[in-house]
Order: structure tokens, then sequence, then C-alpha cells
């Protein structure tokens, strides 16, 4: 490795990531792979990961100077808060929802990113950064880094750090060598799949975000279809079984110093999507993944909670979905209803204005 990137892998390491290097040019083996995931449609409706595939899988397309990829790992591997009192928090939300995701990437990760291109460029370097969400193949930049292994559960593990991670990368116009592949270290364990609520994990790092609950809770825009209800269980958005699971993720919680994750996203008040205004929740729920999700979506999402207890003193909040400015939102409130006993409020949603409301209340007392 020449020495400017011992450099900037230095300076990575100085600032809390855990770090790897891969050359910039993916092998067939991950080309084909990804082609086929798309081909096979398990991006569901995720378009985004289908569009420009092949800008996507050789960044050099854009980035003539590119020949390198700084690969870094922030662990978001945060302790459990506990639970705040008072509210219907009955809930679960995935770890890396537990922070304000925006003021945690442009508080934490950015600053860090500015800094490392600025001594990329002086030590004669040019860069580019993306973080999480660019059109990278992230994980397979990690796996290439010799920073683990893609799992079972399609994630990037690391022996000692597990698999929570938010990866950034810095594509960087220096010169290194591969990596050593990391050995697949699943062996013959199969809790992920076994522990998979919906079925989603089809084979070794192969994912179906048709039946993947983080999908639907988190990027899908419409109705969940009722079968997919059961498993969702608890969990309000995201899903982190194939990793609570997973015998590499480690007990001991590390992550950046002097960033907490949050008690109201951990374990959220449910009413609040159901009852709070748009601003007022905007208000509440700033910067974080439940803003991004929006509030109708949220509130879709909680009734199906909700439904999902069977539990008829819920009633009252479910009730609340009835008048919803949404018509996303009416609709999941027949289904949610008629599941803990609400037919009477879902009969009147029949002569709802909306035919998607009048549609689902209809096959919820017909079918449910």
């Amino acid at each position: 490795m020449e020495p400017a990137a011992l450099s900037l892998q230095q300076a990575a390491e100085e600032r809390g990531f855990t770090v790897g290097w891969a050359p910039v040019d993916l092998p067939p083996s991950v080309l084909n792979r990804y082609h086929q995931w798309i081909v096979n449609g398990r991006q569901a409706g995720m378009g985004q990961l289908a569009r420009n595939v092949e800008v996507r899988l050789a960044p050099r397309t854009r980035l003539a100077w590119a020949r390198s990829v700084l690969v870094l790992a922030a662990s978001h591997a945060f302790p459990d808060p506990g639970k705040p009192r008072g509210g219907m928090r009955i809930g679960r939300v995935g770890r890396v929802f537990w922070i304000r995701e925006q003021d945690y990437i442009q508080r934490r990760v950015q600053p860090h990113l500015e800094e490392l291109k600025e001594i990329c460029h002086h030590l004669g370097g040019r860069c580019r950064d993306y973080v999480e969400q660019g059109p990278l193949s992230f994980r397979s930049y990690g796996e290439l880094a010799g920073l683990g292994w893609i799992g079972r559960n399609g994630m990037l593990i690391h022996p000692q750090r597990g698999s929570f991670f938010t990866l950034a990368v810095l594509l960087t116009s220096f010169d290194v060598e591969a990596a050593p592949e990391h050995p697949f270290r699943c062996g013959h364990c199969i809790n992920c799949i076994s522990q998979c609520p919906t079925g989603a994990l089809l084979e070794d790092g192969v994912v179906d975000a048709n039946r993947c609950v983080s999908y639907w809770t988190t990027q899908h825009l419409d109705l969940i279809p009722v079968e997919v209800w059961e498993g969702m269980g608890r969990w309000v958005a995201g899903c982190d079984e194939c990793q609570d699971v997973c015998p590499w993720t480690p007990k001991e919680r590390k992550f950046w110093e002097g960033y907490e994750p949050d008690p109201e996203l951990a374990y959220p008040d449910l009413s609040d999507f159901l009852t709070l205004s748009t601003q007022h929740f905007l208000n509440k729920y700033a910067q974080s993944a439940f803003e991004r999700v929006g509030r109708p979506r949220m509130a879709r999402n909680a009734l199906i909670v909700l439904a999902n207890t069977r539990d008829s003193s819920y009633l009252p909040l479910v009730r609340q979905g009835c008048v919803d400015p949404s018509p996303l939102v009416r609709a999941t409130t027949a289904r949610a209803l008629v599941r803990i006993g609400g037919r009477k409020e879902v009969e009147r949603l029949l002569s709802d204005p909306e035919p998607l409301v009048c549609e689902e209340a209809r096959q919820a007392l017909e079918y449910e």
C-alpha cells in the first residue's frame, strides 16, 4: 500500500471507524450475483436499486480517476436506552433507527468524512464520499476490504464487532492491493434463517425484500398485504431478528461516544402516529427515520402491530384511524378493527369516499 493510502487509513481509524481498503472494480461473482438478484425481482418496490446498475457496480464509468475504496464502518450497536414512562409503547424498532439518522450523519459521520477528504487532497489524492444510501454496493466493498464476510442474513459480519454498522466509503485515486478474502464463518449455523419471521432469507446472503419486514415497514409506500401482518409481529419500523440471533453479534455494545440512542425512538408511543397532527409529528420526530417514513405509513405500521395483539382493549386507539385524513390509514384500520373485535366500525367504512377504503372494509368483513 502506498504511504498516502496508509496515512489516510490511520486518520480514519483515529476517528473511530473500522476501516479497510478494496479495489474499486468489483469481481465478476459480485456483479453476477447482483444482476441475478435484480432479474429475480428481489428488490421489491425499491426501483432505484434496478436503475443505473452499471454505475452502481462500476463507479469508474462516472469517476474514471477512482482506483480504490476506503470502507468506513461506524457501529450503531447502541445499548438499550430503556422504555419511557406512559404511552402505548408496545412496538419494536430496529436499532439503526434509535437515533435521529439525519442528525447522526450530519453531526457524527459527515464532519469526519470532510476531514478525511481534506487529508486525502493534502496527500495528493482525489476522492468522493458516499454514506449508506449512495449508489454503491456498500456491503460488497466491505467484504472485499476484508472487514468480514456476507453472512446468511445478507449482512456484513465483522468477527469482533458483529453486523450493526452504518457504512460509508471514500472512493480515492490511490492504488491499493486487494485485501485477503475473509473466510465464510457462519459454519452450519442457520439461526437467522430459522428465526426470520417472514422467510426472507433464501440462501447464503440472499435477501428477498418482498418478504422482509424492514422493507415493508420503512420502504413500502402503500398497503401492506395482509399475509405479511403476522410476520411483522410488533415491529413498527425495521427488524433486527436476523442480527439479534446471530452468534457473532457481540454482547458488549460499542458505538461512538457522545451520541446516545433516543428512548422515544427506541420505544415510540404508538398513539402519536394516530393522534398527532402532521406538524406535531414532524416537530417530535424531526430528522428521524419516522419522519422519512412519514406519519401515515407509521400509523399504518402501528395499526398492524396493534391488530397483531388481538387485544380489544386497543379498540379506542385503533378507532382513531377511521377518521384519519389518509386513505392508507383508514384502509389499514378496516382490517385492524376486525382483528380486535371492531366489526361494527368497519361497516361504517363501507361508505368511505375513497374506493380503496371501501374495498379493504369489504374484504375485511368478508375474509377476516
